[in-house]
């Protein structure tokens, strides 16, 4: 999973500063509203606010809109939407599977992008469980190196539910089961540890290598996806080199 990994870090990176800002900011509000409708305001007693206000924040989403959509989503001031999550799954050139998350108010459309994607980018959808299978839910937080090293990361972690760091090049990324999501971010918070995210994905059991255009097609595949405004995010069990990646960033 690690030229994932790596891929979809550096998108987020770049995604802050290039033309797909306003998206980025889109979704991240989209979650805060969805989290403060199911936990409440209180960013202390609903993590998974608290999470989402962190992300949108290390994006630079600007404080006022963080504040109106943690309102909007709590009752607090009128406006928000009703959102549903749905998921849908598929496979890409090569037989890669695919999970799609969305997170909409109109189930038709979100159902025609996701489809009209596929179908354009050399995939194909699949019926439902037919792809979910090969996934489970992993917690995930993308700690910034900014000086700190991998041990000190696996230190703070190792007893609050922490199973391994990954080396993602400018970050480090933490595994865990989803249930020690808190407990981890938790960890490095009090170890003086800085995070960028912290977020509960859906993590391949097994992945498949791909070369440089295997890559790609996939790549063009979740970016069609991820164009979508209903698709929150997109799961991929490709796995790539760290010179297949290199390759791509030349492109």
């Amino acid at each position: 999973m690690s030229g994932h990994s790596k891929w979809a870090t550096t998108k987020h990176k770049k995604a802050v500063v290039d033309a797909k800002r306003s998206k980025l900011f889109a979704k991240l509000i989209k979650n805060i509203e969805v989290a403060a409708r199911t936990g409440g305001g209180d960013l202390a007693g609903n993590p998974t606010l608290f999470d989402a206000v962190q992300k949108a924040k290390k994006s630079s989403v600007p404080i006022d809109n963080i504040n109106r959509a943690v309102k909007r989503g709590s009752g607090q001031e009128a406006g928000g939407a009703d959102y549903a999550t749905i998921m849908y799954e598929g496979y890409g050139a090569g037989g890669i599977a695919v999970l799609v998350e969305c997170l909409t108010d109109n189930r038709n459309r979100a159902a025609s992008d996701v489809r009209v994607a596929f179908t354009r980018n050399g995939g194909q959808m699949a019926d439902p469980g037919s792809v979910s299978y090969l996934f489970s839910r992993k917690g995930v937080v993308i700690v910034p190196k900014d000086g700190t090293d991998e041990d000190a990361v696996m230190e703070a972690v190792l007893d609050a539910g922490g199973e391994e760091v990954n080396d993602l090049g400018e970050a480090f990324e933490v595994l865990s089961e989803a249930t020690d999501l808190v407990p981890v971010r938790t960890a490095l918070q009090a170890a003086g540890i800085e995070y960028d995210s912290a977020d509960v994905v859906f993590w391949p059991a097994t992945q498949i290598e791909v070369d440089a255009e295997g890559a790609r097609k996939i790549l063009r595949l979740i970016d069609a996806l991820e164009d979508s405004d209903d698709v929150q995010n997109v799961y991929a069990n490709f796995d790539a080199s760290d010179e297949v990646m290199a390759e791509l960033e030349d492109d």
